[in-house]
């Protein structure tokens, strides 16, 4: 049976595993469902056709799974999705998805998100991702796996914040940010690699130099981006991190981006 202090609000209908952990004063809603070891400390607040993974930890005054703070949300069944082994710190936010973003927010594995961390709607956040305290994403923001999002910081809605990426604290980030760039200031520009995060995330030099090379053809002054490239892509055919970033900049360059790329000062 799962462990659920007397104080706690739990819905008949919520589906709950046999080995979670409910502290005091938690409120379940009637469509939520918590899985192997979930484990809410207490004042945690979960509603909506929510799913919360195994080992997960979420820590009092989270709200989880509340109705987006979206004006065009028209209470569509939406879903969100929180996968396994997160730590979900005091105040964070998370909303659903909607039915203009896919009708799905979702946050990976490992993930932590810090103190007053918020998640808007239709998000997409991959494994190992990192919100740091108050870091907010507005709608519709994907974030890649490994990537840092730093205190303070805010993300314009539909921008995609690449694997590996590392947005400064206190930034604005109005563009989307390159797999393995490193991004700052109010209204961010790209300060070069994440070459800190690269190393330990256990990349070789080799691996590390070749990116740094193709880095600087790309964001050289010379040519159109669309002609850099096309250049890049001839000269590193074999950087599975250089098909990355190209991959990222072609998406924004068809336009399937509905952002531009942040760029250098």
């Amino acid at each position: 049976m799962p462990d659920i202090h007397p104080t706690a609000v739990v819905d008949a209908g919520a589906k709950i595993a046999d080995n979670v952990s409910i502290g005091p004063y938690c409120v379940i809603g009637p469509d939520v469902e918590l899985q192997d070891r979930v484990e809410l400390l207490s004042h945690v607040v979960v509603q909506g056709r929510t799913q919360v993974g195994p080992d997960t930890r979420v820590f009092p005054f989270a709200s989880i799974g509340t109705i987006p703070q979206d004006l065009k949300y028209r209470g569509e069944l939406s879903k969100l999705v929180i996968g396994s082994n997160n730590s979900i710190r005091e105040h964070v936010t998370i909303n659903p998805g909607t039915e203009r973003g896919g009708m799905l927010t979702r946050v990976g594995n490992n993930c932590l998100l810090m103190v007053g961390a918020h998640v808007a709607h239709d998000c997409l956040l991959g494994d190992h991702v990192i919100m740091a305290n108050n870091a907010t994403l507005a709608g519709h923001v994907t974030v890649g796996d490994y990537a840092i999002v730093g205190g303070l910081s805010a993300v314009h809605q539909f921008v995609r914040i690449g694997a590996h990426a590392m947005v400064g604290g206190m930034s604005g980030v109005e563009f989307d940010v390159i797999p393995y760039g490193s991004v700052l200031g109010d209204r961010a520009r790209l300060c070069g690699l994440n070459l800190v995060g690269l190393k330990r995330r256990g990349f070789s030099k080799d691996d590390i130099d070749g990116l740094r090379k193709a880095y600087r053809m790309l964001f050289a002054e010379e040519g159109t981006i669309r002609e850099r490239v096309e250049d890049v892509a001839s000269e590193f055919s074999d950087s599975a991190l250089v098909n990355d970033v190209l991959e990222f900049i072609r998406a924004v360059i068809s336009a399937e981006s509905k952002r531009s790329l942040t760029q250098p000062r």
